[in-house]
């Protein structure tokens, strides 16, 4: 994990903060840590905007993943209002490599975007 600025750190807090199985539960903690304009393409496709993220990921009856482990975090400070995270995430034998985009807004550090891709393992893939 590269944590070269405060910046980075805050993102990398955040990041971890929403794997947290209570965080993704409560509607409230999620609105503090997803931006007005938040996007996320999922491990489906599916492009997520931030009321249906929250609501889907709150909502007892939808189907959840199990709890999810990271791996592999780095990070980016692209512009004093801006970091790039990658990582990657195993939860129930699914892995995905994770892309976040994180801004610095009056509130904090918000994410901004998000997008899974899952894979399998590639012995010729970057290490």
């Amino acid at each position: 994990m590269t944590e070269s600025s405060p910046a980075v750190a805050a993102a990398v807090e955040g990041e971890l903060r929403l794997l947290d199985p209570g965080v993704r539960a409560s509607a409230d903690v999620l609105a503090t840590l997803l931006h007005p304009d938040f996007r996320e393409i999922g491990t489906s496709g599916r492009l997520w905007q931030r009321d249906t993220i929250i609501a889907m990921l709150t909502d007892p009856d939808a189907p959840h993943p199990g709890p999810l482990t990271a791996s592999r975090m780095r990070g980016d400070q692209l512009a004093p209002d801006l970091v790039h995270l990658t990582f990657d995430t195993e939860s129930k034998g699914l892995r995905s490599h994770r892309s976040s985009l994180w801004r610095l807004t009056g509130s904090g550090w918000l994410l901004y975007f998000h997008q899974a891709t899952p894979f399998i393992d590639d012995p010729f893939a970057e290490a």
